[in-house]
């Protein structure tokens, strides 16, 4: 309804999800709210914007293991970067929409992470991605291995598409970086 989404008729304070209201999908999720800056004219959400929230909800989805941006890159020198995305935008997010973006690790290979993600309205799917990431060194941005600190916690996360195959826990994938090629 219009009305809902209308900033001037206020939406209570609950009705923004939380970390554990139920998703779609099995795994981690965000909350996030729709404003001004996220928009176009029309007060429907910019499509580049869906980005940020993918990427924010992917950031509190690796602190929420342990595992925040800056300690990886300090303590490993380590940044995770996407190498590749593909988006299914299947209805548009509003001014005020109160969103759940969710994130589930789909693969871990030895360099890189497939993620699967989602953003869902009031259960109602709006967009579906998956993003290819890739473990890079920080001083050269040169692929390099997952640290062993991290590496089997992610595993451990892994939870492939229903109906797909489970992959030996550090085989190799075929279009993964090859962090031999490093020179250290």
């Amino acid at each position: 309804m219009a009305a809902d989404r209308d900033p001037a008729a206020g939406a209570p304070a609950a009705s923004l999800p939380t970390a554990s209201s139920p998703v779609a999908t099995a795994g981690f999720s965000f909350p996030t709210r729709v404003y001004w800056e996220d928009t176009d004219a029309g007060g429907v959400v910019y499509h580049a914007q869906y980005l940020a929230f993918l990427e924010r909800a992917r950031t509190e989805w690796l602190r929420a293991q342990g595992w925040g941006q800056e300690r990886l890159r300090r303590e490993h020198g380590l940044v995770f970067a996407v190498r590749a995305m593909t988006i299914d935008f299947r209805l548009p997010a509003r001014l005020d929409d109160a969103l759940a973006v969710g994130v589930r690790l789909r693969e871990c290979r030895r360099a890189s992470l497939v993620i699967a993600q989602t953003i869902d309205r009031d259960g109602v799917r709006l967009l579906d991605a998956e993003v290819r990431v890739a473990a890079l060194e920080v001083e050269r941005f040169r692929p390099m291995a997952i640290p062993a600190a991290l590496l089997p916690m992610l595993q451990s996360l892994e939870s492939p598409p229903a109906g797909g195959p489970a992959r030996a826990p550090g085989a190799p994938g075929a279009d993964e970086p090859n962090p031999e090629r490093v020179s250290r």
